[in-house]
């Protein structure tokens, strides 16, 4: 795969969409590192209300992780995926799972941290999917709107974990 290594820049194929979320998580050394730790052990996740578990402590190539989605004792969602790439450059890090069977959706969403020359710190999520349940085919564009609703809230959460 690799559909969102181009981050915002991605094309999608036809009949997939994309979905593209940036957030400035703040500024300096203390804040890339806490942010860099947090997005790969999989508190960003967490902290946004999206349990994972996943087969190592950290998220890495070819590392395979289930999302569930809960409303209260309720599964409401179960999604199996996988690291399928990862960037580890000075100032860019980060990964992508791509989805597996069972999943409610066919695509690959990545988390990429980027520091720019000011020392700010941003985080760009990234997800180009298609639906492949019919639960998620039927809920049409509402369903792109949890996504984004889901995105910001990790944006809201690494910013958290990242001042702290």
């Amino acid at each position: 795969m690799g559909l969102t290594r181009a981050g915002g820049d991605a094309v999608p194929p036809a009949g997939w969409h994309r979905l593209t979320y940036r957030t400035r998580l703040g500024r300096g050394p203390e804040v890339w590192r806490a942010a860099e730790e947090a997005l790969f052990d999989w508190r960003m996740h967490r902290a946004a209300w999206v349990p994972v578990e996943a087969g190592t402590p950290r998220a890495g190539p070819d590392v395979t992780a289930v999302i569930t989605l809960r409303l209260g004792p309720l599964r409401l969602l179960r999604a199996p995926c996988r690291v399928v790439w990862c960037v580890a450059e000075p100032d860019r890090v980060g990964f992508a799972y791509g989805t597996l069977r069972g999943h409610p959706e066919s695509g690959e969403e990545a988390f990429v941290l980027e520091r720019r020359p000011d020392g700010s710190v941003w985080l760009e999520v990234t997800a180009i999917s298609r639906p492949a349940a019919w639960y998620m085919r039927l809920a049409g564009p509402l369903g792109r709107l949890v996504r984004g609703f889901v995105a910001r809230r990790y944006g809201r959460a690494l910013r958290r974990l990242g001042s702290g």
